[in-house]
């Protein structure tokens, strides 16, 4: 079995803020899943995807087991707790433990991460396009900001691999939902085959534009257009999930 291929966050968090995305590289699961799977949810053995997640830890040396949440594409955010129960529905989380990692999973849809230049709080957030379009970024971000006390300009956020500008056609409804929220999301749709092309790592930058965030970094990979690294739900329909976490240590 290969060792995982983990994509660490490229931004100017703390030293002691670790965040990672994981790939499809390395695992125990086998055919369509093959690789690292670490989603429970998607007909996979569950045996195996158990497998995955330990493997995952041990990779990491994580020092808590992981909450996964039920994601669901709502906007609710989710503070962890020392005992906070896993497979909550939720589609973020955040805490302010040490120790006490936030984790989300995709396969296609864009993860983020925030934490403060004090490295003061995590969180991850899984915003596929409805997420993004029902604004769990921002509400999140506004929630954990306000129950803190602290500014959205001493923010730094990580937006992690996801389909790609080049390959996320959706219909005119999808560009219609964001176009009659902010005029200028309409500059992330191109025309394509009388579809739209999204890009969704520009809609989350309008998104978090008024916020005045201190520092936005990306990811460059498309999950759609590497299928060696990524699963991809777009490409594959019944696939796996990879995972996005980020903890205090």
């Amino acid at each position: 079995m290969s060792d995982l291929s983990l994509i660490k966050a490229d931004w100017s968090a703390p030293a002691h803020i670790h965040a990672f995305s994981t790939t499809r590289v390395g695992g125990a699961s086998v055919g369509q899943y093959q690789g690292l799977n670490l989603g429970q949810h998607v007909g996979d053995d569950s045996a195996v995807v158990a497998k995955n997640r330990r493997l995952l830890s041990a990779a990491l040396s994580l020092p808590a087991s992981l909450c996964w949440l039920q994601q669901t594409h709502s906007s609710i955010l989710l503070k962890l707790e020392s005992a906070t129960a896993t497979d909550i529905e939720a589609d973020a989380s955040w805490t302010v433990l040490k120790n006490q990692p936030c984790i989300v999973m995709t396969a296609d849809c864009l993860p983020v991460l925030v934490t403060d230049r004090q490295g003061s709080f995590v969180a991850a957030i899984h915003a596929g396009w409805r997420g993004l379009c029902d604004g769990i970024i921002e509400k999140s971000i506004q929630a954990i900001c306000m129950e803190l006390g602290i500014a959205s300009n001493n923010l730094l956020v990580w937006l992690g691999p996801c389909i790609g500008k080049n390959a996320f056609a959706v219909g005119g409804e999808v560009r219609a939902a964001f176009v009659s929220q902010n005029p200028q999301a309409a500059a992330a749709f191109t025309p394509f085959r009388e579809r739209w092309l999204a890009d969704l790592h520009k809609l989350a930058r309008l998104r978090l534009a008024p916020l005045h965030i201190a520092e936005i970094s990306s990811s460059e990979h498309c999950t759609f257009s590497e299928p060696e690294l990524f699963y991809s739900y777009r490409r594959d329909g019944q696939t796996g999930r990879m995972a996005t976490l980020i903890w205090i240590s």
